[in-house]
This record gives structure tokens, sequence and C-alpha cells, in this order.
């Protein structure tokens, strides 16, 4: 399958380095050979219909922080000339999210579309703006599109509701979905330890970004909970409907006084037809909710199967890569090729 990846930061090298390592797998499981035909970054971009070396992708963009400094490459090339001028299967868009304008996610997700190139992405902006119009497009083209590793990182909460409950009707979805506000609650529960030094802490690790602000005010989950509300429960809903509180104002003895109840304090976000929420809310200890550091954890209502609940590492390149990589398997299986 010819592949052209656009943005080439954690995700996409992360992208590479799977190729590399799982190439025997792919091949001999299912037949598939991802062969990499193009790479945007924000810098420029190279392209080969015969193929780009992997390897060589990662070293340079290491090397020289863009892929443009490889052979044949070109700066400020951009990503729309690629997805008109190169012959590829599919498109991998991994660029930086933009939740007020969905761009240049947006452009990149419908010129892939009108070229008859799959998709497959990673990227919260272009979903949370315009989710039924890109779905609508995609099915207009006759085109798979795929978008797991925008919601819950490694944690199969899209494709476990499509592919294995069907025949179930899910009332309500609902979840902890943000590895930064967990892992923050987590230590605040632990060991008493105020807010903001956690925030610090979490920020050193690598957990929390240098802004934490769409993840402490519930915005990263309440773009997530847009998102399943849309493809799980046929929503045409936006940002703007989900009533959103973060987790500002919990504090240690709140943590201490939940913990004397048997409960601790989560960030939940709730999908179900009609209303949507993200705020923290008391989980009893021991609840599949009831995860500790940065782990996600969703649990479904359902009609038939009553609850089922998932768990998992829902951040972090190497967990992602697993959804992407999944969705590629998924798209490859479903055309038969």
């Amino acid at each position: 399958m010819r592949i052209i990846i656009i943005g080439f930061g954690k995700l996409g090298k992360g992208l590479c380095r799977a190729f590399i390592q799982k190439a025997g797998f792919l091949r001999d499981t299912y037949g598939l050979i991802p062969r990499v035909v193009a790479v945007v970054d924000e810098f420029g971009a190279v392209a080969n219909e015969k193929g780009l070396n992997p390897t060589k992708l990662l070293k340079v963009a290491d090397s020289f922080g863009t892929v443009a400094r490889y052979k044949g490459g070109k700066r400020g090339k951009l990503a729309i000339k690629v997805i008109d001028e190169v012959s590829a299967d599919l498109v991998f868009e991994l660029t930086p999210t933009d939740i007020h304008t969905g761009e240049p996610g947006i452009s990149h997700i419908k010129r892939a579309m009108q070229a008859g190139k799959h998709v497959i992405t990673s990227n919260k902006g272009p979903l949370v703006v315009a989710f039924g119009e890109l779905d609508l497009l995609a099915k207009t083209q006759g085109v798979e599109f795929r978008y797991s590793a925008s919601v819950g990182g490694a944690v199969p909460v899209i494709g476990l509701a499509k592919k294995l409950l069907v025949g179930n009707e899910i009332k309500e979805i609902r979840g902890v979905l943000n590895g930064t506000t967990n892992y923050i609650l987590t230590r605040m529960s632990a060991e008493g330890v105020p807010q903001d030094t956690v925030i610090r802490e979490a920020q050193e690790l690598g957990i929390a970004e240098k802004d934490p602000t769409l993840d402490i005010n519930g915005i990263d989950t309440a773009c997530k909970i847009t998102i399943i509300a849309n493809s799980l429960l046929g929503m045409d809903a936006k940002l703007r409907d989900v009533k959103v509180v973060g987790i500002r104002r919990i504090n240690p003895d709140a943590m201490k006084l939940a913990q004397e109840a048997g409960q601790t304090i989560k960030l939940i976000g709730v999908a179900r037809r009609g209303y949507l929420e993200v705020c923290p809310k008391l989980v009893p200890l021991g609840h599949p909710l009831a995860v500790g550091g940065t782990l996600n954890a969703v649990t479904f209502e359902l009609d038939l199967a009553r609850e089922i609940s998932i768990t998992g590492f829902g951040a972090g390149p190497m967990e992602t890569t697993s959804s992407l990589l999944g969705d590629l398997i998924d798209i490859h299986c479903t055309l038969g090729a």
C-alpha cells in the first residue's frame, strides 16, 4: 500500500519506526507491505513513488530537523501539493490539532478524499469541527476514513464499539479520557500534594504540556466526547454542545474526603443521546473507571451486554501508533487487498 505521511513529529516518526519493526509481521500475517511514497513536515517534503527508506527518513529528520534534506526533498513544499501530485492509496494526517478551526487538517483530509485516497488521522481538530462533513465526503467519494487514534490512544474505544459490540444498542459511554488530569488527580489522592505542585511535576516528566490548560479545563476530554458522540451515537454534536467543568477546583482535601467515603474523584466524560458532559465525579474505589496514573478507561452501557469496560494507556507516541497501525490493517482487510 502506497502511503503519504503528513506531519512528521513524534507520531509520524513513531509510525515509521512501527513500519520497520513490524514489516515481517504485516507481510506474513496480512500480506500488507506499507510503502511510504511521500512525507511532509512543517519545513518541506520529500516524495518518491518507488518508495522512501523509512530508516533513512528517520535519520535525516533527526539530523537536520526536516525530511526536506532527504535526497530529492524540497523546502517549502506544501502538503496539498503532495496530495495532488503523488500517486498514493492512503494518507496519514498527523499534523498538530487546532480545535477552533480544524486546520490545516480539514483541508488535507478533504483534498485526500477528493483525490480518492483513504485517510487515517489522529487529529482531533478536524473531527471536532467538521466530523459530519468529512464522514459524508468519505462515503460520497467511496474511500475509507479511520480515526481511532483521536480517542483513547491505544485504548480501542471506537474499534471495540464498531467491530465487536454490533448488535448492541449503546445507551451511554463514560470514561476517563485524559491521562494528564488522571495523573494529577491520582497524585493528589495518594500523597495529598497540591494541584499546582503536581502540574509542575507532570510537566517535568513530559506528562503535561507546557500549557496544560486544555487538559486541566476539561477541553481535551470534551473533544473526545464530541468525537465519540458523533462516531458511535450518530449525533451531530459540536464542542459547544458539551457541558464542561475542569479540575481546577479539586484540592487534596476533596480527594481525602472522597477516599474516606470509599471513593475517588476522576474527570469523567459522558456521552448519551442528547446529553454530553465532562466534569469531576465521584467514582467508587475498585470501579473500572477508578484507574490510576496516566491510564484511560471507558465503560459502555449496552442494552444486551449491560456494561463492558476497557482500560489502557491513552497517550504517548508508541501507544497512539498502535491505533494508527490498527486502522491501517483494518482498511487493508476491509478492501480485501
